[in-house]
Parts: C-alpha cells; structure tokens; sequence
C-alpha cells in the first residue's frame, strides 16, 4: 500500500532564505510560515507523514529536540527534504554541495527517508548542451551525499530550471543514476504528460508528488484535469508501496487545501488505509 504525505511550503508559500542573495552556502529553499502549524494541520487533514524545504528545517539547527518531539506529538513519519541548486557553475559547485551535504546529514539526524533535489541553473542566454552533462555530474554526487546518510535521493524536475521539459528531462537522465521524483504538476506545466513520464521512468520512481493543474494554476487534487488514476494503476503495476505526497505551493487556507486532497485520493484503494 502506498502512503500519503504532505508537503509544509503550503504554509506561508514558496519564498527563499534572503542570506542566499550574497552567499551560496546559505541559499535555502523557504516558506514563510510556521512549521509547527504546518505539522499540526497536516495531521488533522489525514496525512501520516510531511516533506519540508531545506531552510525550514534548518532553523532547527539548534532545537533539534523540540523537531523532533513535533514530529511524535503529531505522529507524523519525516518523510524527507528539498533542496536544490544550480549545479552547472564550477565556481560555486562545492559550496552547493557541502550546504547539501549538511542539510543530508542534519535530515539524517532528524530521521528523514528521503533527500529531493531540485534545480540546474538556466542561462541568460539559453541553456549549454554541456550544463546537461555538468548538472548530471552533480547529481551524481548528490546520489553519493544521500547514501552516505542512508537518504534515498530523487531529482525533481521543477519549471524556471534547465529541465522543465520532458525533452531536457530525457536529455538529463541518461546522464546520472539519481532516482527521478515526478512532480506532475510541473511536468505538464513543462509541455509534458506526467502519465507518459511515469510509464518511462517507472523504474527509477522512488518518492512522488502530486499536484493537480489547469489554466496555468496549481491546484489541490481533484480541481483541475490530472489523470491521477492513471498514474497510481502505473505506480501498482510495478508494486509501488512509498510515498506519494501532495505538494501545492500556495493556498489561501492550507488546511483546507490539504483537506480537498485528501478527500479525493480516499476514492482509491491504494490509498485507503495509508
């Protein structure tokens, strides 16, 4: 059986941590919201487990226990953390990983299962053949980071990086061994069909996250056109039993929103009793 999470960014919305601007190894991933609201509304919606951003997390770099006890009061799994990069600038590359390696090692500490890594930097003058091969070579390392704090560690293609479209995402995969985590929102908003990209990268899907989209909007699932259905008889044709998670960037009332979804995804049977 497969099992159900929610993403905490619904809460105070998408931003970044503003330290990012002058140095690269603070450059996190942030919602500008609480976390401690967040943890408890996700568990009053139905969901069993929460995926936060790097810099959310991080501000517990000093309260380790009370993350920790959150995560007990709410009886909520971890199920992991995104971050991210541009991974295509030598300059800057190690300072990028060794933020993702202390991120990796402090979710680890946390109990997180899984590290989500978004990014690859767009140019501005268009994107390089070689920023395919020079991003897979950082996510290659990004592969070894995870395991070495025992993290499964999943790409996710994401809209404003170099691979928003399935085109450069078949350009991307052949070029590095991380696990793919589609986000089918995104994909379509990328020109592409997320049951297809499923159905081709069924085999290196180890983490989902669920979005439904229509007219350019993000939206909780069931409000918009996306063949959910479809993807999950994919996902049990090859006995899937991880997470999927829902993960809308913003929503006037986050509970609600978690709400909506959750009552749509207890139409299927896979998902019932997770």
């Amino acid at each position: 059986m497969m099992k159900l999470g929610y993403q905490t960014n619904t809460w105070g919305g998408v931003v970044g941590h503003p330290a990012g601007v002058t140095s690269v190894k603070d450059l996190y991933y942030l919602a500008n919201g609480s976390t401690e609201d967040a943890l408890k509304e996700i568990a009053e919606a139905g969901y069993k487990g929460f995926e936060i951003f790097d810099g959310n997390m991080m501000q517990f770099r000093d309260k380790k226990e009370e993350f920790k006890k959150l995560i007990a009061d709410h009886s909520l799994s971890f199920i992991g953390v995104y971050t991210g990069g541009n991974f295509i600038f030598p300059d800057i590359l190690e300072e990028e990983l060794a933020k993702i390696e202390e991120v990796a090692a402090f979710a680890y500490e946390l109990g997180a299962q899984h590290l989500v890594v978004g990014g690859g930097a767009v140019r501005t003058n268009g994107n390089k053949e070689s920023d395919y091969k020079d991003l897979g070579n950082a996510l290659n390392r990004v592969v070894e980071i995870a395991e070495k704090y025992h993290l499964i560690p999943s790409y996710h293609p994401h809209l404003g990086t170099n691979v928003q479209s399935p085109e450069q995402l078949d350009k991307l995969m052949p070029l590095t061994t991380i696990n793919l985590c589609p986000d089918t929102a995104h994909i379509e908003a990328g020109g592409g069909d997320p049951v297809e990209v499923i159905k081709k990268y069924v085999d290196r899907i180890k983490y989902v996250h669920f979005k439904d989209y229509e007219n350019g909007e993000f939206l909780p699932l069931g409000e918009g056109h996306q063949k959910f259905a479809e993807m999950l008889k994919l996902l049990e044709k090859v006995n899937y039993d991880g997470w999927i998670t829902v993960e809308l960037d913003s929503w006037a009332n986050p509970k609600e929103g978690a709400e909506i979804s959750r009552q749509f995804l207890a139409q299927y049977e896979a998902l019932k009793t997770k």
